[in-house]
């Protein structure tokens, strides 16, 4: 599990790191800004959320899938508890609230394009990719759980 918890550590700090941190940094200087007043401080939950819906999920993927997010290194088991239980793919809900939260923060009209280009691309990514994969890894228990808990909105417990 050691070697496991290493490989999903480094795929935590490369892929959510760069996409929900180092890109959106350096966007948030740049092109026209939105007027957000006292709504900016709205990201300050939504980024706490992210980070514990992120980190609650990539645990989940390690202790009870005994794998990491990482496609190359998926989980052995299917995962439906902690966040999964309410929402198929917490982690790229959690990566959209803190791009979310850099938008309000910074009021960069590039964040707004950025989180929304990369909430298309998790998007076609899920669809065209890691539920066809899921399906055959997984079968019934799999078509069970899609038909059980939403994509993106969370259900009530």
């Amino acid at each position: 599990m050691t070697a496991t918890a290493l490989r999903s550590l480094a795929f935590l700090i490369v892929v959510p790191g760069l996409v929900g941190g180092y890109v959106p940094l350096n966007l948030a200087p740049m092109g026209p800004r939105l007027e957000t007043g006292l709504l900016a401080y709205a990201a300050f939950p939504l980024w706490a959320a992210a980070s514990i819906i992120v980190l609650s999920s990539f645990w989940e993927f390690l202790a009870r899938g005994r794998g990491t997010p990482a496609p190359f290194d998926a989980p052995r088991a299917l995962v439906v508890s902690g966040f999964y239980r309410y929402v198929r793919n917490p982690m790229y809900v959690g990566l959209v609230m803190a791009l979310a939260g850099y938008t309000l923060w910074f009021g960069a009209l590039s964040l707004l394009l950025y989180a929304l280009c990369v909430a298309a691309a998790v998007h076609a990514f899920v669809v065209l990719y890691e539920e066809p994969i899921l399906r055959g890894k997984f079968g019934a228990p799999y078509e069970q759980y899609l038909q059980s808990v939403p994509r993106w909105w969370p259900r009530r417990a």
